[in-house]
């Protein structure tokens, strides 16, 4: 079975994912992983990373694997090689190439194949996986999802006001609403879960309910 959560960005849904596969034994697929291995591939090959075509063909000729959260470039694990800053400055020049896009989500249908796996994202359920047997749509109100971030952010030491952090927040959320390609929708068969005033263990045991009724229906 395929579970997709998708949602903006605040929304919680890369935790709740982590914590729904934990808790249904099924595995969790970092979609952001091969996107940071596929931009780390063009910066070793030195491509020009304004370069569409040259971008589409080389992520065209990766061998990319994911198992046990572990990611996998030509067979090296680069897990943590795909977590620096050159990295992830870098991801959004391959993440806005329709060619590159269509590979990769091509890759994580092949490696979501046969498995019982859980993925999150901004189109998981309408355009990588649209025959998901279950899709979530995660989402708060603007306010609450800046709140959330804001607290992240203290707790990491980073202090910054809540027009700051929602100001930030709806620039991205029109960003992400906007693009050309992998574009913030639900998909039209999707539950849309409402976390606003929601506990994280609550949102947690609504969302494993949900696909729990998904697995016994026949």
């Amino acid at each position: 079975m395929i579970v997709t959560i998708d949602g903006p960005a605040g929304a919680g849904k890369s935790s709740i994912a982590h914590q729904v596969a934990s808790q249904l034994a099924f595995e969790f697929l970092d979609t952001g992983a091969l996107y940071r291995a596929a931009t780390l591939a063009a910066i070793r090959a030195d491509i020009d990373l304004e370069d569409a075509e040259g971008l589409a063909e080389l992520v065209g000729s990766l061998e990319l694997s994911w198992q046990d959260r572990t990611i996998r470039l030509a067979g090296e694990d680069v897990s943590q090689q795909i977590r620096t800053p050159e990295v992830t400055k870098s991801i959004r020049f391959l993440a806005d190439v329709p060619a590159v896009r269509a590979q990769l989500s091509q890759i994580q249908r092949d490696i979501a194949a046969g498995r019982d796996i859980v993925t999150e994202g901004r189109d998981q359920g309408a355009e990588v996986f649209p025959h998901a047997e279950c899709k979530i749509f995660l989402t708060a109100s603007p306010v609450e999802r800046a709140k959330r971030r804001m607290r992240q952010l203290a707790d990491s030491g980073r202090y910054v006001s809540l027009e700051e952090v929602l100001s930030a927040q709806n620039q991205r959320d029109l960003e992400d609403r906007m693009r050309d390609v992998g574009r913030l929708r639900a998909a039209e068969d999707a539950v849309v879960v409402n976390t606003d005033g929601m506990l994280p263990e609550e949102v947690l045991q609504q969302i494993v309910s949900l696909v729990r009724s998904r697995i016994e229906s026949p």
